[in-house]
């Protein structure tokens, strides 16, 4: 009978962590393609990309910043009260509601903060106080996710005036009444191997990684050297960092750094997906790709579709 209560006891156990986890276990391999658009204004459209219909593919507009807009002044922060700084002219909600229409497979997101804004001023993550920030975002990310009838949120602030807790709580906080709300679907966070950035996009998974469905690790930020062992080496100590996340691998078409198509990211691309990790593929960024007619967008798509 003590044998018995035991086994019982364990088999409870087990069950307690695997529904309470705050980071559930990672599925294996997906089929999910993810690009930024619309950063650059460039006049790249939704219908510019190709979309393969066997796999799951995320639009990322790129980017809402809670700064000023007046074209008389510097942009200056606005501490939550998000304002669209994408190509509004070739991506606006009418769009969006079409792209939607003619494919089943594709949504669409916005991502939050980027590198810079007007003549290449650093974008900062400014809040004046916690609450205030995060009423402001509620307000003014609700807004924008409804009138472009969005799918997910995205938050890729890079420079910061605020220590990682207060950044950990403003963006958890906002990313859990989003979702709770049903405003938006999924979540992803965009970061890098930097050490100013790192420490707030760790201390924001610990807290609220259980309301994150992405990492969209930027690894075209590594030296442009980076070969294949090297690259499943950085792979390996980021799903490390965010463990029990779904780390998607990237490149990106601007000419940055990282392991180009090039030099080899689809067969270590391969050699993940083999190995069950391949979580999908995200790129940045349409805008950049468009000069060569999407050649790797295409090649990413095949390989998850397979």
């Amino acid at each position: 009978m003590d044998l018995c209560m035991l086994v019982v006891s364990l088999i409870l156990e087990i069950i307690f962590i695997a529904l309470f986890s705050s980071h559930p276990v990672v599925a294996a391999n997906s089929k999910l393609f993810r690009e930024y658009i619309g950063a650059e204004d460039k006049g790249v459209t939704f219908s510019d990309v190709p979309i393969n219909e066997d796999v799951d593919f995320h639009f990322i507009l790129s980017f809402a910043i809670d700064y000023t807009t007046s074209s008389s002044s510097p942009p200056s922060p606005t501490n939550g009260d998000f304002r669209v700084y994408w190509d509004t002219q070739n991506l606006n909600p009418s769009h969006v509601s079409s792209l939607k229409t003619h494919y089943w497979n594709v949504k669409v997101a916005m991502s939050l903060g980027g590198d810079t804004i007007a003549n290449n001023e650093k974008v900062y993550f400014s809040p004046k106080t916690i609450n205030s920030w995060v009423r402001n975002a509620i307000h003014s990310v609700t807004d924008i996710s409804r009138r472009y009838h969005l799918d997910g949120i995205d938050i890729d602030y890079e420079h910061f005036h605020a220590d990682a807790d207060t950044f950990a709580e403003c963006i958890g906080r906002l990313l859990f009444f989003l979702k709770q709300n049903g405003v938006v679907s999924f979540a992803s966070l965009a970061t890098y191997n930097d050490d100013s950035a790192q420490p707030h996009y760790l201390a924001l998974w610990r807290k609220y990684g259980h309301v994150i469905d992405y990492v969209n690790f930027q690894f075209y930020a590594y030296e442009k050297c980076t070969n294949i062992s090297q690259f499943l080496k950085y792979f390996d100590e980021q799903s490390s960092n965010y463990r029990g996340g779904k780390v998607l691998v990237s490149f990106g078409t601007d000419g940055s750094g990282g392991l180009s198509p090039e030099n080899g990211f689809f067969m270590a691309c391969r050699r993940l997906k083999h190995q069950g990790k391949l979580h999908g593929i995200f790129v940045w960024s349409a805008d950049d790709s468009m000069k060569d007619g999407f050649r790797y967008e295409k090649l990413s798509q095949t390989l998850l579709a397979k």
